[in-house]
């Protein structure tokens, strides 16, 4: 796996804006993986919908061919990377820092639009596919 695709870009692809879907079919979805936070996030949302039926059956079309990542391993990157974060008075959503420390951990590189965000965790290697005009 090459990619951990943020919440914002699988929501993106859903919904076949920028390009993604061609996107993702060049670099294939072999090379793709979302972290088990990003799947709450989706799945908080297709409940949130109005459509939840129709949204859970995208989400596991989409996860059939990726692989969905556990937190467990990233855990101790993420309590230092909270403490270093917290020392330099820095802010960051827990979850957006449990997925960017999954990228670094599984050495991967954290496709984002939210670049503000995550361009704020130590040793993250990011990438935005997302062109706005």
């Amino acid at each position: 796996m090459k990619y951990l695709l943020d919440t914002n870009i699988c929501i993106h692809f859903f919904r076949g804006k920028f390009n993604l879907i061609d996107k993702f079919s060049n670099i294939g979805f072999e090379n793709f993986a979302i972290s088990e936070i990003t799947l709450a996030e989706l799945m908080f949302g297709a409940e949130n919908s109005s459509n939840p039926e129709n949204n859970y059956i995208l989400i596991e079309k989409f996860t059939d061919q990726i692989t969905i990542l556990p937190i467990f391993d990233c855990l101790l990157k993420y309590a230092k990377e909270k403490a270093r974060l917290r020392k330099a008075g820095i802010t960051i959503s827990d979850f957006d820092l449990i997925i960017g420390c999954t990228s670094i951990v599984g050495e991967m590189i954290m496709v984002t639009e939210n670049l503000k965000e995550f361009e704020r965790i130590e040793g993250i290697q990011l990438e935005n596919w997302i062109k706005r005009n």
